[in-house]
């Protein structure tokens, strides 16, 4: 195992900040943050490199480019309370729970979410919340929510979600199948905006939960 990162760590957010990651407070918590604390111990070597990686149950670890990305769109806005669809391995649940004040994380595999969860707390990160489920119906009785991010793409975009960001509040969410796009959305009462950013690859977001 991996035991000083730093380094790697440090080139790797030379790298980010290259390719347009401006914000400091996103740089520093994604320099901070063990990576290869989340993913297989036999990918431990490559966790600093620009990639996603495979982490079981088909699922994966996104690029940091991407966690640092979709990061930044939601820090654009005024976020304290997190919905995060698809807790995966935990890292970018543990980038958010270092720059907003509660997180809410919906993962429908429940290996998955009970090894995230032993991440966390092992990282000392206690505003977390975790629920295993479906994450197309995200998670009614904690919302309403200032910013969603959705870590899977869906087919389209999930009505329910919609009606769980606040007024002002800011989703971030990749959409398509086949060819998937970047979204966001932003709620002004019943009314809802959105701004395409460009092409990505997501695992799908696939309905109900396993045990």
């Amino acid at each position: 195992m991996i035991q000083n990162f730093q380094g790697m760590a440090r080139k790797l957010t030379a790298k980010l900040r290259a390719e347009g990651i401006s914000n400091p407070a996103v740089l520093a918590v994604i320099e901070s943050t063990p990576r290869h604390l989340f993913m297989p111990e036999s990918l431990a070597h490559k966790a600093y490199e620009n990639t996603a990686l495979p982490i079981g149950q088909g699922q994966t670890i996104s690029q940091p480019l991407m966690v640092a990305s979709m990061t930044q769109l939601l820090m654009q806005h005024d976020c304290h309370k997190v919905l995060e669809i698809g807790t995966g391995s935990g890292y970018q649940t543990a980038i958010l729970a270092q720059l907003v004040d509660q997180v809410f994380s919906v993962e429908r595999i429940a290996e998955l979410q009970y090894q995230a969860k032993r991440r966390l707390k092992k990282l000392d990160l206690h505003n977390v919340a975790m629920r295993h489920g479906d994450g197309w119906q995200g998670w009614k009785t904690k919302g309403p929510f200032d910013g969603i991010i959705v870590t899977a793409a869906a087919s389209e975009i999930p009505p329910a979600l919609l009606q769980q960001l606040t007024d002002g509040g800011v989703m971030v969410i990749p959409v398509g199948t086949t060819s998937q796009r970047l979204i966001v959305v932003r709620r002004f009462g019943d009314e809802f905006e959105q701004k395409e950013l460009g092409q990505v690859k997501f695992v799908p977001l696939v309905p109900g939960a396993t045990v």
